[in-house]
């Protein structure tokens, strides 16, 4: 007949491994988040400064519906204001 004693040892290490797995994912997900977030604020401003560049060639309505969505200007005066700051 054979007797096991089971330990703490065992428990206490897949605790402490599974609080660290945990730990992991999170931080992953956070840094993740955090980066795709500046990725999204970066193609923006790249967007606004080619939509600019574009305007100071040909002067289409299209381009100026699409800034006034990214910059949320509602004159024209103040998009081409706007432009005139980032173009220089």
């Amino acid at each position: 007949m054979k007797f096991e004693v089971k330990t703490q040892n065992d428990d206490l290490r897949n605790s402490s491994f599974s609080f660290l797995l945990i730990f992991a994912l999170l931080s992953l997900i956070v840094i993740f988040s955090n980066v795709s977030i500046k990725l999204g604020t970066i193609s923006r401003y790249h967007e606004i400064n080619y939509l600019c560049s574009l305007l100071t060639i040909e002067k289409s309505s299209l381009n100026f519906k699409k800034l006034s969505k990214l910059t949320n200007q509602t004159t024209k005066q103040k998009r081409w204001d706007l432009c005139r700051e980032i173009v220089k």
